[in-house]
């Protein structure tokens, strides 16, 4: 299995979001699953809408992954709710925080 993390990034240090990201994935190896780096670090040209641009790659970039992991405070970030929407829509499993805690299956449910 291979997941992709959707994390609120607006307003919060790099250090913060990077933080966050390595426990999250120290997690997700301790049961094996492999989690897909999408921690962009591109330039982006000076006409672009960054938060588009960004959001395109993450939609690209859930074409490689099984699951969907939603980080606390995704109902309050907009680029998180599209990539929910869009696994949804797609087929792609969504995981929330509980899914390290319950049974894979019960920690899927939507919200």
């Amino acid at each position: 299995m291979k997941v992709m993390i959707s994390q609120p990034m607006k307003n919060r240090k790099k250090d913060d979001i990077l933080a966050e990201r390595k426990v999250i994935i120290e997690k997700f190896q301790n049961m094996h699953i492999d989690v897909l780096d999408t921690f962009y670090k591109d330039e982006i040209p000076e006409d672009y809408n960054v938060g588009v641009y960004f959001l395109g790659k993450s939609i690209q970039d859930m074409a490689k992954v099984d699951a969907l992991f939603m980080c606390e405070g995704w109902r309050a970030a907009r680029g998180c709710r599209i990539e929910r929407q869009v696994a949804q829509d797609y087929g792609i499993k969504i995981l929330y925080e509980d899914f390290f805690i319950n049974k894979p299956e019960i920690a899927t449910r939507e919200v």
